[in-house]
């Protein structure tokens, strides 16, 4: 390929791609309704360093010279680039494909699956390899804390190795695409599909992966992926492949014993240890000794957003997270009530189909986590454009947390009257939690509740 030209190119998963391509010699371009919007420039400047052009999302940079025009799948099909672009019969991959093809260039290749947990894995699996000298390729969703300025933006690791590691997304179906020499299954819950065809899908990739398949055995769904292959981690059996005990919340982090040698890391939580083990069993696969993973990860900062510590004020610390699923609010939470202070929780929930779907299962999660004078706080759902059902509300999602007995649940419309709640409320010993998926504004909505507490 000579010329791609890249629909929704800020976006993490787009923009990762795109950098992957500039850096191997493709000329890349591409558009954003949110740069169009004067939003994200952040990204634009970025990618405008890196030497990609950045045009208006009008279809007027769709020409004939192009190979083929790659599209977010959250951008439809009536956006004018994939119009013009099927108006002049210029080929159009979705990320996924685009993704997949990128991945089996490689001679050999990881993919990281799993309901939760799969863009810290990653993120991990990259960093580990990278610092062992393994030179890989590292495509993820994630933003990594340690490559921050190394690339423009730092959602991958970039060599030119004969080792591919990717985030290998589930929900819509596209970790069908791969046929990877090493599989991770971080663990298999609910999510944007139901459990039955979760527990197909990953058992389809088992199926397909050449050389290693990984599997969480703390998660019932998980015992029931079969492979001829199969090496486990667990942070309950002592029998796994893979095995940590004795964890411990620390000041700054979180320790753990691994084959009698005790370790630390960086991030908070038992699910970042769960994370640890999955990333040392893939590397062991590619010549690194578990202990030496194991100590490369101790200097591992993590991925933005997934309780990143953005800053503390009079006592008060705000912390980004995203969190979205039941899952995931359930990992933060506990992780978060490890340590002492009230929590104030805004989750900005995403799209109106997840939450008619999940939405209960999130707020259960919130309800059992958030104790005493925990506060739970929801704008409305948050929605990028197009055609959808508007049958559901925050405010009906705060009214079952109160049904199941959160009484300090409040739904305010806008995201400015959460503000406002929290700086006439924070007092110091809290913690301000930010929770949300899909919109890149979230940290700098953390970073302006900062500056003003």
């Amino acid at each position: 390929m000579k010329k791609v030209s890249f629909c929704g190119i800020s976006g993490s998963g787009m923009s990762s791609l795109a950098q992957i391509l500039a850096l191997s010699g493709v000329e890349v371009q591409g558009s954003d309704r949110n740069f169009d919007l004067g939003r994200d420039l952040a990204n634009k400047e970025a990618l405008e360093k890196m030497g990609i052009r950045i045009v208006k999302q009008d279809g007027s940079g769709i020409t004939e010279d192009l190979d083929f025009v790659c599209a977010s799948t959250a951008v439809e099909d009536t956006i004018a680039d994939v119009r013009m672009a099927k108006e002049k019969n210029i080929p159009i991959k979705t990320r996924p494909e685009l993704l997949a093809e990128v991945f089996h260039s490689y001679k050999y290749g990881i993919a990281i699956g799993g309901t939760s947990g799969k863009t810290t894995t990653t993120a991990m699996v990259g960093y580990v390899l990278d610092k062992a000298g393994k030179k890989p390729c590292m495509i993820n969703g994630g933003l990594l804390r340690d490559y921050e300025g190394k690339t423009a933006i730092p959602n991958i690791i970039f060599n030119k190795g004969d080792i591919c590691v990717v985030e290998a997304d589930e929900s819509n179906g596209s970790i069908d695409l791969y046929n990877p020499d090493v599989a991770v299954i971080t663990n298999i819950s609910a999510d944007h599909k139901s459990l039955e065809e979760l527990v197909e899908l990953f058992q389809a990739l088992a199926d397909r992966t050449k050389k290693q398949v990984i599997v969480n055995e703390d998660y019932e769904l998980c015992k029931k992926i079969k492979s001829a292959h199969l090496r486990t981690f667990s942070l309950k059996n002592p029998d796994a492949d893979f095995y940590a005990s004795d964890i411990k919340p620390l000041s700054n982090g979180t320790s753990y014993v691994l084959n009698g040698k005790t370790f630390t890391l960086k991030l908070i939580g038992a699910f970042n240890v769960a994370n640890a083990l999955a990333a040392i069993a893939a590397c062991v696969e590619y010549g690194v000794d578990r202990f030496t993973a194991a100590e490369i990860l101790q200097d591992f900062s993590g991925t933005k957003r997934r309780l990143e510590v953005i800053g503390s004020k009079n006592g008060i610390t705000v912390i980004d997270d995203f969190a979205h699923n039941p899952d995931k609010v359930k990992a933060s939470l506990s992780a978060l009530k490890q340590y002492t202070g009230r929590l104030i929780v805004m989750f900005q929930p995403h799209g109106f189909g997840p939450m008619r779907s999940l939405g209960k299962e999130i707020v259960a999660e919130f309800v059992h986590g958030m104790h005493g004078e925990d506060i739970l706080l929801m704008p409305e759902i948050f929605f990028v454009g197009g055609t959808v059902t508007r049958d559901i509300s925050s405010a009906d999602l705060i009214t079952h947390a109160r049904i199941l007995g959160k009484g300090s649940a409040y739904f305010y419309p806008t995201r400015e009257e959460v503000e406002d709640f929290i700086l006439r409320n924070a007092r110091a010993g809290d913690r301000i939690v930010i929770m949300g998926a899909r919109d890149n504004s979230l940290t700098d909505f953390c970073r302006d509740i900062l500056e003003k507490l």
